[in-house]
């Protein structure tokens, strides 16, 4: 991911993409979430992304708003400081000169083409293709195949190798079912299970050097009190 993410950075043709890409990889927002995303659901100030609604299109060129895919999908993710200065700078550079097209009472949508209409997961999808295309054809290690749903997956992958809370991962993932968050957990592997278990001795040691020292501390004469 991060060798990805430098090359787009980078890159004289998809640096240009490399917020929305940096978003995909660090907040799991189903890419029909990302789409639906108005200037009014970007609240800066407080940092906070509101997901309540999601934007498809479907072969007839019939734009929708739809609700998220599950109930729990509707919630308020906290921006940390690198994705507040991603959505800051699309904001800022969001063109002021395209139509701003309605889409079942939404509007103000953060990617349009240039007929004002808002951009769908296909762009995004033939984006993050062509971008890996691309790294392929210069490096010769090569990069597997990237899609909005696999930088959605990294993202979970990520933060439950980090240890977080499974129940606030649910949340962040907009997960109806806990057991769709735990699969996350169940396939990590060996080099998981190492590196988590010497995170625990590290922390055990921690543990007895700090009550060690406490042991240490000389009584203070005032702890004992004549009778």
């Amino acid at each position: 991911m991060r060798k990805f993410l430098k090359f787009v950075h980078d890159d004289n043709v998809y640096c240009k993409y490399y917020e929305v890409f940096y978003i995909l990889f660090h907040t799991g927002l189903r890419i029909s979430e990302f789409c639906g995303l108005t200037i009014k659901d970007i609240d800066l100030k407080n940092r906070i992304i509101n997901i309540d609604h999601q934007l498809q299109r479907i072969g007839s060129m019939e734009y929708h708003i739809e609700s998220t895919k599950t109930n729990a999908g509707i919630r308020k993710l906290p921006m940390t400081e690198d994705v507040f200065r991603m959505f800051r700078a699309i904001l800022e550079d969001r063109p002021t000169d395209f139509p701003e097209i309605m889409v079942d009472g939404y509007v103000g949508f953060l990617f349009r083409d240039k007929n004002g209409m808002p951009e769908v997961a296909l762009h995004w999808e033939h984006r993050l293709k062509n971008a890996v295309n691309r790294y392929n054809s210069i490096f010769r290690v090569q990069l597997p195949k990237i899609t909005p749903h696999i930088c959605r997956h990294t993202y979970c992958s990520n933060q439950a190798k980090a240890g977080m809370n499974p129940k606030t991962l649910q949340y962040l993932m907009g997960h109806s079912d806990i057991g769709v968050t735990m699969n996350t957990y169940t396939h990590l592997g060996l080099d998981d299970a190492k590196n988590e278990m010497i995170r625990m001795e590290e922390l055990e040691q921690a543990r007895k050097e700090v009550d060690k020292a406490e042991d240490k501390k000389p009584m203070k004469q005032n702890m004992f009190k004549v009778v």
